[in-house]
Formats: C-alpha cells, sequence, structure tokens
C-alpha cells in the first residue's frame, strides 16, 4: 500500500524518487500502525522532509485491511483501512499534522465518514482537519 501511494505521489511531482524507500525504512524502526476505538483502524506513514518536493497527502481506504506493526507496540500488528500517506516539506508541518490527525482519529464518527467517502470531495469533506 505504501508503494502505492508513493507511486501517485512521485508521479504528481510532489516526493523524490527516494521518498517510497525513505517511507518503507522508516516504516520498518517506527510502524505507524494507529489501533482505533471501533472496527477500524489506521496508519499514517511518512519519511523525512528531505524526500519531499511540495506537501500533499495520499489517502487509501481498503476494504481488505492490511497489516501495520502497531507504533505503540511494534510486536502486535494492527489491521488497517485508513492509509494516510504524509508527504510534508517541513518538520513543523510534519509534527503538527501528526497531532491534528491523532486528534482526528479519536472520534470514531468521524473515522468512519473518512472510511465511507467515495469521492475525492467526499474525502477532503470528511477530512475537515485540512481546513
Amino acid at each position: 500500500m505504501i508503494r502505492r501511494l508513493a507511486a501517485l505521489l512521485e508521479a504528481e511531482g510532489v516526493v523524490r524518487p527516494s521518498f517510497v524507500e525513505a517511507v518503507l525504512e522508516r516504516e520498518r524502526t517506527h510502524p505507524t500502525g494507529l489501533p482505533l476505538a471501533g472496527d477500524l483502524h489506521a496508519a499514517i506513514p511518512h519519511a523525512d522532509v528531505t524526500h519531499v518536493i511540495a506537501p500533499a497527502l495520499a489517502v487509501a481506504t481498503l476494504a481488505c485491511p492490511v497489516s501495520f506493526r502497531n507504533m505503540v507496540n511494534p510486536d502486535e500488528i494492527v489491521p488497517v483501512s485508513i492509509v494516510i500517506l504524509m508527504a510534508l516539506d517541513e518538520p513543523h508541518s510534519q509534527i503538527e499534522m501528526l497531532q491534528r490527525l491523532a486528534a482526528f482519529f479519536q472520534d470514531p464518527e468521524r473515522v468512519r465518514k473518512v472510511y465511507e467517502a467515495r469521492t475525492a470531495e467526499d474525502l477532503i469533506q470528511a477530512l475537515d482537519i485540512l481546513a
């Protein structure tokens, strides 16, 4: 899933070719699986800002969850249905977005709206953290 989302960002010209491997390496050492209340769980993979040309998010909602390691307990596997691949070009913006996403994911109703979004417009509206 990370490779697919990173390829979309690279095709848009917002990340460097090194981005995908940097995300995968970071995921190996600092996993981003986030268990949430309810039956939907998320992951927020990202890489160092040096691999980013312009800020962007790539979002996938998955009918069949993929496995990510838990960010708190890396020995635990989290079945993830929402992946938000962050490509942010300033360190403070990464921290800020991670905080905003962590707060956002505390609300199961909002998480469900993201998961059920079927168009880009629906997704942007459901991810109101960007407003």
